[in-house]
């Protein structure tokens, strides 16, 4: 197995910027006996870490790797920085754009991976869980299915209350920064449902959506709201809740089944 640091200069983000790859590419044939998610390309996940926390945190903090040998795919965690994962007007601020778009050329450049839309997901949790389910929205061509636990769904908050969210760690000039005015974002591109409300005006097809969310978790009523909304809109996805808070105990307890739903088919 290879576990790469990988420092580059990424335009999009106008600074060389660090993420982590793991790639299960050592086992020798008799740890692949039996397996069959090998007798097949293998795939990639695109993993975003939350708020405070950067590239290390998918690595050290939970059970990936060794979901990445049984089920045979490469996983790319980069640095997201406090950016929601989103695109910002100012110089060095197009974190969607580097996400979605740079990020995934550089590391098929890079690593020959698949670039292929049925070989390529990505997955998130907290701030990492709104950037992932943001990026397979808006490139919705280049990921085929998206995971998300404990998401940031707060949106909605902002707009009902004017760039404050309840119990949040940030400030309200740091919310204005991150997503604009409060009564701009129902039709904002940095707006998940105004995202998918647009691809099903054109017909476009989605990616598909697997949801989780512990029942001691404060972002709980948020990740309720933004699974009726799918339902309202009748887009299919798998949604679970289990005990627990918004903690790596809960992440690692529902990081395998989600996986499973990724790459088993």
């Amino acid at each position: 197995m290879a576990l790469i640091e990988v420092n580059y200069l990424s335009q999009a983000l106008s600074k060389i910027t660090a993420l982590q790859v793991f790639i299960p590419n050592d086992l020798n044939p008799a740890e692949q006996e039996g397996i069959p998610y090998y007798g097949r390309e293998t795939r990639v996940l695109y993993l975003l870490h939350g708020y405070s926390g950067n590239q290390t945190d998918w690595i050290q903090g939970t059970t990936i790797c060794n979901l990445a040998k049984k089920y045979n795919f490469a996983v790319v965690c980069p640095a997201g920085d406090n950016s929601f994962y989103l695109d910002q007007e100012m110089t060095g601020g197009k974190y969607a754009t580097f996400v979605g778009e740079e990020l995934p050329a550089y590391m098929e450049q890079l690593f020959h991976f698949s670039g292929k839309r049925e070989d390529t997901y990505i997955g998130g949790f907290s701030m990492g869980g709104f950037g992932a389910v943001h990026t397979a929205l808006r490139y919705n061509r280049k990921f085929g299915k998206v995971m998300a636990f404990s998401s940031a769904f707060i949106i909605n908050e902002i707009i009902k209350t004017g760039s404050k969210t309840t119990g949040s760690l940030t400030n309200r000039p740091y919310q204005e920064h991150i997503f604009g005015p409060g009564e701009s974002l129902k039709t904002s591109e940095k707006n998940p449902e105004y995202l998918l409300c647009r691809l099903l005006e054109k017909k476009e097809i989605l990616p598909e959506f697997y949801l989780a969310c512990g029942t001691e978790d404060t972002l709980l009523p948020h990740n309720r709201e933004f699974r009726d909304f799918l339902k309202e809109k009748k887009v299919p996805a798998i949604y679970t809740e289990s005990p627990g808070g918004h903690s790596w105990d809960f992440w690692n307890r529902a990081l395998e089944p989600a996986v499973k739903w990724m790459m088993e088919d």
